[in-house]
């Protein structure tokens, strides 16, 4: 402590990685809530909160030192960017993909040959326009490697991607040809 005290421009760096560190974690933290994940959010906040009450003492036993509250605010405004990309290097939860393919019968059947589980239903768009509507839950980690496949499959098809907060598994599902074995 007597190093800071001698050198206080010492302190920026500390107080801009610290509330780096802190917001990065509250960002996080905030989006596993969101995700339904409260153990891990609780563990999470622990941290955040001891980090933050550390450089919020500094900044507020030395308000006569303006870069600091400046280092202190450069940290809170890349502290939300680096939790943010956390989040999305974990990629936790579940999405829902509905896409709208205009070759019926052929794109759903290509998604489930590269292991996707997708629910199809036939409609059309007027007299001469058939669609089959999917709908296919993936994890976010997967979403990517579902958009490019439905993009090689079906380069005019429209998708959309939801967040999924809940997804309860039914029954492994089986054709029914295995059902109907005794």
């Amino acid at each position: 402590m007597e190093l800071l005290v001698e050198y206080p421009f010492l302190l920026v760096p500390l107080i801009f990685f610290a509330r780096v560190a802190d917001v990065s974690l509250g960002t996080f933290r905030t989006i596993v809530v969101f995700r339904g994940h409260k153990l891990l959010a609780s563990f999470i906040g622990f941290f955040e909160i001891i980090i933050w009450l550390v450089a919020a003492a500094q900044v507020l036993t030395n308000l006569d030192q303006w870069y600091l509250a400046l280092a202190y605010a450069s940290g809170f405004a890349v502290g939300n960017y680096v939790g943010i990309s956390i989040e999305n290097r974990f990629a936790i939860g579940n999405e829902l993909i509905r896409c709208i393919s205009f070759n019926r019968d052929v794109l759903a059947e290509k998604l489930r040959g590269k292991g996707f589980k997708v629910v199809s239903f036939d409609g059309d768009m007027g007299e001469a326009n058939p669609v089959e509507l999917l709908l296919i839950i993936e994890k976010r980690r997967n979403v990517s490697s579902l958009i490019q496949s439905i993009k090689e499959f079906d380069q005019t098809a429209v998708y959309s991607v939801s967040d999924v907060k809940s997804v309860y598994d039914g029954p492994d599902l089986l054709p029914r040809r295995h059902f109907l074995r005794k």
